[in-house]
C-alpha cells in the first residue's frame, strides 16, 4: 500500500486517515489513489467510519456501493465489526485496483457483498455468481483466534478473507473467458470436481501428506477452487507486502531500484523473488519482539509456479487482455 500527500499541508497520510494531523478532515479518491480535502463524502463516514469520496454528497462511495446487504445492527458489536471489515475490504480493492479490477475502465460485473453479523450461528463465508459473503463477526479478534486456532491455521486476518473470497470471484469473471479454462485445468486441475465432496474429504481426513509440495497452505489442497483462492490471496499479500516496504522507504538490497512498483512488475518470478527475501527479512524482525511471523508460509516450487500463472491472469484480466 502507498503512503499519501497531504493536500492540505506537510506531513502523510495513510490509507485509513480520516483526517490530517492538525485536524482537517479528508477522504480518499480510489481513481486519482490520492486523498482530497473536503470532496462529498461518503453516506457511511460517520456510521462506519468509511473515509473514501462519494460521487456526491449523500451517496455512498464506490467500495459501499458494492455491499448490497448490510448487517443487522442489533446484534451486539455489529457495527465496529463492520466498520472494521469494510475498511477490510476498501484496503483490498484498492490493492486490485492497481491492476485495474472494478474501476471505471473495468467493464465487467462488480462484486455485491453481503455483509452479515453472526447470531447464535455462525455465518459461512463464500462466493456464489458474484456475491461474496462475509461473516463480520471475525472482525472480533478473541473469536478470529479460536477459530484460526481450531482450524490450525497459521494466519487468519479481516483482509486474508477479503483476498480469498474476492479472488473466488475473480475467477469467476475469468472463468467466462474462452481462454482460461483450459489454462487453469493444466495448472490447478478440473475445477468440476465434487466441490462438496472434496471439503467433507479435507476436513474428514486432512491434507494429503505431500500438501507442502503442492499447494501453498493445506485449505488449497482441498478443491481446484480453493487452490486457486488462496493462490491469488497469497499473491496480493506478497504484492502488497512488497508494495508497502517499497512505499514506506525502506532500503534493501532486494528491492530492484528505488520507486519500484511491484504492481507494474511484469515479471512474476522477480516479483515473487523480491517478495519472498523481504518477508525473510520481516519475519526476522517480528521474532526479535517474540511476535508470530507476518508470513508463516514457505513457498514450494510448484506453489510458485502457481503464483506466476495467478499473476499473469490478474494484471490483464479485468482490461481483458
Amino acid at each position: 500500500m502507498r503512503v499519501f500527500s497531504n493536500p492540505v499541508g506537510q506531513g502523510l497520510l495513510w490509507f485509513d486517515n480520516l483526517a490530517t494531523a492538525d485536524g482537517t478532515p479528508v477522504a480518499y479518491d480510489p481513481q486519482a489513489r490520492a486523498f482530497l480535502a473536503a470532496p462529498p463524502f461518503c453516506a457511511n463516514r460517520e456510521i462506519i467510519g468509511c473515509n473514501w469520496i462519494a460521487p456526491e454528497q449523500g451517496a455512498f462511495c464506490r467500495a459501499c456501493a458494492m455491499t448490497v446487504l448490510a448487517p443487522d445492527t442489533s446484534i451486539p458489536d455489529a457495527i465496529p465489526n463492520w466498520a472494521q471489515t469494510e475498511a477490510a475490504k476498501r484496503w483490498v480493492l484498492d490493492n486490485l485496483g492497481r491492476w485495474h479490477w472494478f474501476r471505471p475502465e473495468d467493464v465487467g460485473t462488480r462484486p455485491a457483498f453481503h455483509m452479515l453479523a453472526e447470531g447464535p450461528t455462525p455465518v459461512a463465508m463464500g462466493h456464489v455468481d458474484g456475491v461474496v459473503t462475509i461473516s463480520v463477526a471475525e472482525a472480533d479478534e478473541v473469536l478470529r483466534t479460536s477459530r484460526r486456532e481450531a482450524l490450525e491455521e497459521p494466519y487468519r486476518t479481516m483482509i486474508g478473507h477479503m483476498r480469498h473470497e474476492i479472488a473466488h470471484m475473480l475467477w469467476w469473471r475469468l472463468s467466462l473467458r474462452a481462454d482460461f479454462l483450459e489454462a487453469f485445468r493444466a495448472v490447478f486441475g478440473d475445477e468440476r470436481e465434487d466441490y462438496q465432496a472434496a471439503l467433507q474429504r479435507h476436513y474428514g481426513n486432512g491434507p494429503p501428506q505431500d500438501w507442502r509440495e503442492r499447494f501453498i497452505t493445506t485449505y488449497a489442497s482441498a478443491h481446484p477452487h480453493e487452490d486457486w483462492a488462496e493462490t491469488a490471496a497469497h499473491l496480493l499479500h506478497l504484492t502488497d507486502i512488497t508494495d508497502s516496504v517499497a512505499a514506506a522507504g525502506f532500503s534493501s538490497p532486494d528491492l530492484p531500484a528505488r520507486g519500484w512498483d511491484p504492481y507494474s512488475e511484469p515479471d512474476a518470478d522477480r516479483l515473487i523473488r523480491v517478495a519472498a527475501a523481504l518477508v525473510a527479512g520481516i519475519n526476522h524482525v517480528n521474532r526479535s519482539m517474540g511476535l508470530a511471523d507476518v508470513y508463516p508460509f514457505v513457498l514450494s516450487s510448484a506453489a510458485w509456479r502457481k503464483l506466476v500463472f495467478v499473476h499473469e491472469w490478474l494484471r490483464r484480466g479485468a482490461l481483458g487482455l
